[in-house]
Formats: structure tokens, C-alpha cells, sequence
């Protein structure tokens, strides 16, 4: 059978068949599981996918896991063969199990080209679950670590890992990391990466981090909302920045108000406003999703148009669908929706536009990854 290729009937009407490539395929170089999709396409077109290689099995860190990238020149036709770009070996002479690093989020600087990847790194804690075991402080030795590496050359070749967990990490917080997928380049040159952490109580917050310096200094934002994870953000037509957040409250709320949580800023995350969506407009079963802009032209005029993914269900992660809002986010109609995998899988996904036509998307099944392109006239159902 070719592995490179499934068939999937979404349930829509119409039955329509859509071919996904399996761009990491559980058991493939030796890896258990892969997991955690980031995408990004680069200033020269190429394609960037970022994901937890889990070696052993299919639980989070603390594990033997490293941050694997794949490449592609040709629009995700073929891709490049696997390159480790994050891996902390036997730091402090510990175990490589008590050196994982997972939950990539990447982002290009559209000024620099640079390419960035930040993950979270885990020392010690043999066996246990990083969200509990991590504490208050700034040393690896009691709690996880931001860490970045960078690309200058296409993602061809990376730097070693930089610390910046002592920049942007309150002493007081149990867990600062990355908000899972891919971040942002602003109009006005800031980069900015989703992220989250457990503040001295425990509570989880979703935020922002920034570098107004193309990665030489980060800054964090404050908490957009109490009980939230892991966040995706986009930049509005009004260069406010929006941030959409997976919500726990989502776990028992099934009525009207389950929905992604969203928050707008004006200050680079300084303070945030509740957006009228929020809890209402894209349900969930609590798990990531993914939210790009871009510039779409309809019928002859150039609209920011802003494309979600994520299993569109509120009691399991299933239905990985695509939807579109072309009012900044207020609303999502129905006939903006396309289904891709109908089946529960891990549920996280990362979208791209992979050209100025094109939604790429890489998401999960269950311990792969699957990677799939549909074009926007079909998202938005123009001719």
C-alpha cells in the first residue's frame, strides 16, 4: 500500500475525496510517534514543518523527544529527509529521557528571513509530566526552559540552542513555553510568538512574546485570560494583534458558549480586550488549533481574510476542518467550512498559505502527520 496517500470521505454531501500525504508516519526512523505540528513558508517559498520527534512513545515530555524539520522546495510535492534541529542530548549527565525538548512553534521574520523555532526543554524529572513536575525558578534544574534555535541560510542549516528563559520568565511562574504552531512576523518588523504559563497558583495563561530586534531581546506580554493554553495569533487590518486561545473551560461548557477564547491587543500584549467571538463562534473539544491571515483578492478586491483549523467538535477531536472568516474574525459561516479528516486523531494542526492561492495544512492523525493543500476558492467557494 502506498504510504503516501489515504483516502478520506469527509461527510459532507457530496463525498468529496481528498489525498493527504503522510509526511511522518508513526514507526518512520525509528520514532514512535510523531506529534505537535508547526508549518511556516519562508520568504523564498519553501515550505518549514517542525513537530516532536517521540522516540519511545506517544506521551509529552519528560521523554527522549526532539524537534525534527522537514523541508520542501516544490510546494510540499516531495520534502527533504528529516533533519534533528533540537536536541539536548545527555545535558548535565542525564539520560537523553530526562533531556527531552518538544512542542515547536516557528515563525519567519519577514524582514530578515531568519528563520526562528522555539520549544520547551525539560532537564531531570525522569518519568513525570512536565506541565506538573516544573516549578518556580529559573534554572533548568526546576523548571522548563525556553529555548530558540534560527535558520539564515532557508532552514538549510541552524544554530545551537539559546536559552532565553531568564528573559522572559517570571522566578515566581511553575511553566513558561511556546504556544504550539507557528508565530508572527508585524507589519512594523516585531516577531512574535504565541506562548503560555502557569503562574504561581498553577492557573495557565495564554500570552504573547516579541522581539523588536529581529530575536536579539524578548519581551512577554501579561495573561490574556485566566484557564488558557495554547494560542495562535494573527495580526488585524488595524495592526492589533489577535490571540486565540484553546480554553479548559471547554472540557465541561458543551452548550452555546464552548468556543476557542479570543483576545485583541493594541500594545503588543501589554493589556487585552475580550473579542466578541470569543467562547462563542469556533467550537472546540479542547485541543490546539491554528489561525493565519493573509490577503486574499475576492471578485477583484484584496481582503484580509483569516483561516482557522482544528477538530470542529465539542466532545471529541474529530473533524479536522478549515473555516474562513473574511470580517476579521466576528464571524465564521458554515459554507467557509471544509472538512479534510472526518476520523478523531491527536487533533493538533498548523496552517500555511503555501501560495497566494493555497492553504497548506499539517495535522494530526494518530502518532503521524499529515500534510494537505486545499486552495482558497474552494474554502471561500469562489469560481
Amino acid at each position: 500500500s502506498d504510504r503516501s496517500k489515504k483516502e478520506y470521505f469527509a461527510t459532507s454531501p457530496d463525498k468529496v475525496i481528498r489525498y493527504a500525504k503522510v509526511l511522518r508516519a508513526a514507526g518512520q526512523d525509528g520514532s514512535d510517534t510523531y506529534r505537535i505540528p508547526g508549518l511556516v513558508t519562508t520568504n523564498a517559498g519553501t515550505l518549514i514543518a517542525v513537530y516532536d520527534i517521540r522516540y519511545n512513545n506517544s506521551r509529552d515530555l519528560q521523554d527522549n523527544i526532539d524537534i525534527g524539520m522537514s523541508r520542501s522546495t516544490d510546494g510540499g510535492e516531495t520534502w527533504e529527509p528529516m533533519k534533528v534541529i533540537m536536541d539536548m542530548e545527555e545535558w548535565g549527565g542525564k539520560p537523553e529521557a530526562e533531556n527531552g525538548v518538544g512542542d515547536p512553534c516557528v515563525l519567519v521574520d519577514r524582514t530578515t528571513g531568519t528563520i526562528w523555532v522555539a520549544a520547551l526543554w525539560m532537564n531531570g524529572f525522569p518519568a513525570t509530566a512536565a506541565w506538573n513536575s516544573s516549578g518556580p525558578g529559573i534554572d533548568p534544574s526546576v523548571t522548563g526552559q525556553f529555548l530558540l534555535v534560527k535558520s539564515e541560510d532557508d532552514g538549510l542549516t541552524w544554530s545551537e540552542e539559546i536559552n532565553i528563559t531568564s528573559q522572559i520568565k517570571k522566578p515566581g511562574w511553575r511553566l513558561l513555553l511556546q504556544g504550539p504552531g507557528n508565530g508572527i512576523s508585524l507589519s512594523e518588523g516585531t516577531i512574535v510568538f504565541p506562548a503560555q504559563f502557569r503562574d504561581e497558583t498553577g492557573l495557565p495563561y495564554s500570552t504573547i512574546i516579541r522581539s523588536s530586534d529581529h530575536g536579539e531581546t524578548w519581551h512577554i506580554g501579561t495573561g490574556a485570560r485566566g484557564n488558557t493554553t495554547e494560542a495562535q495569533c494573527v495580526q488585524l487590518s488595524d495592526g492589533s494583534i489577535m490571540l486565540n486561545m484553546r480554553d479548559n473551560r471547554n472540557s465541561s461548557v458543551k452548550d452555546a458558549t464552548n468556543g476557542r477564547a479570543v483576545a485583541v491587543t493594541h500594545n503588543l500584549g501589554q493589556t487585552w480586550e475580550t473579542h466578541p467571538s470569543s467562547n462563542s463562534a469556533l467550537p472546540e473539544p479542547v485541543c490546539m488549533a491554528s489561525l493565519i491571515a493573509a490577503d486574499i483578492s475576492i471578485e477583484g478586491t484584496v481582503k484580509k481574510v483569516l483561516f482557522f483549523s482544528n477538530p470542529d467538535d465539542k466532545y471529541e477531536r474529530k473533524h479536522m476542518t478549515i473555516k474562513a472568516s473574511i470580517d476579521q474574525g466576528m464571524t465564521w459561516p458554515e459554507n467557509y467550512h471544509v472538512e479534510l479528516y472526518e476520523s478523531s486523531g491527536f487533533g493538533y494542526s498548523c496552517l500555511t498559505m503555501t501560495d497566494e492561492k493555497t492553504v497548506g495544512i499539517l495535522y494530526e492523525g494518530i502518532k503521524e502527520l499529515y500534510f494537505q493543500k486545499i486552495p482558497v476558492n474552494e474554502i471561500l467557494n469562489l469560481k
